[in-house]
């Protein structure tokens, strides 16, 4: 589907200049005719999403405001703890390798009984991985499928692992990996919300913290719960 410039800013919630800009420099795929710009809407998410995972923390909370914003106008809730699946957590994840760890994850996914194909899930975060790696730094990275397909999952959920042994994972800040989400997504726009709210909570609270002192699922949740309750 194409969208025209207002429209691509709506859906992913960046001001139109950005994008524009983005277009210009060739960061992003666009086609400009007739005094406006066309994205192609997979693209589009793509990139934003890649935007998300590489954006410096202020630019971060900024971005992640304006989602967040978004989805209270609308009614919509705005917290993630409740994504997290109790069956869907590994606190002994024994991957030595980004291979091992993606055959892993989409197992401990498949856990919870919402994956329709885990074999395209597999093939989906191996292509995602393949393009840019989901790892933020930080030893925490947020696994999802290059391009989001509503046929994989039954409803929008989060895996969660934490690894024995860090893993590296190909980190902006070249350091291993613990913390591994992965974000089963069947909603553009709820995608992109969920992905800047991890990293704030990474980057701008003390979750990760909490989550290597977790002992059972139930505190894994607990850590969300209460790192989202601290959020500013």
């Amino acid at each position: 589907m194409k969208l025209n410039l207002r429209q691509a800013a709506e859906s992913v919630q960046l001001e139109a200049a950005e994008l524009k800009h983005a277009a210009q420099r060739g960061e992003l795929e666009a086609v400009e005719r007739g005094g406006d710009w066309f994205f192609d809407d997979s693209g589009l998410h793509e990139w934003a999403q890649r935007l998300v995972l590489a954006s410096a923390p202020r630019r971060l909370a900024t971005h992640h405001k304006a989602l967040e914003s978004h989805r209270r106008v609308s009614g919509a809730d705005t917290n993630i703890a409740g994504l997290f699946r109790e069956e869907s957590i590994d606190l002994a994840l024994r991957s030595k390798t980004k291979a091992g760890v993606l055959r892993d994850m989409t197992d401990l996914a498949a856990a919870s009984g919402l994956v329709y194909d885990p074999d395209a899930l597999f093939r989906g975060l191996a292509a995602r991985e393949e393009a840019a790696s989901t790892a933020i730094g930080a030893g925490a990275a947020f696994l999802h499928m290059k391009e989001l397909d509503p046929y994989v999952f039954e409803d929008f959920f989060i895996a969660y692992a934490r690894s024995t042994r860090p893993v590296f994972f190909g980190a902006p800040d070249g350091a291993a990996t613990t913390h591994f989400f992965l974000v089963c997504s069947n909603s553009h726009e709820r995608h992109l919300h969920v992905l800047a709210r991890l990293a704030v909570l990474a980057h701008g609270t003390d979750l990760l913290e909490r989550l290597l002192e977790a002992q059972s699922a139930m505190e894994v949740l607990d850590a969300v719960r209460l790192s989202e309750a601290g959020m500013i």
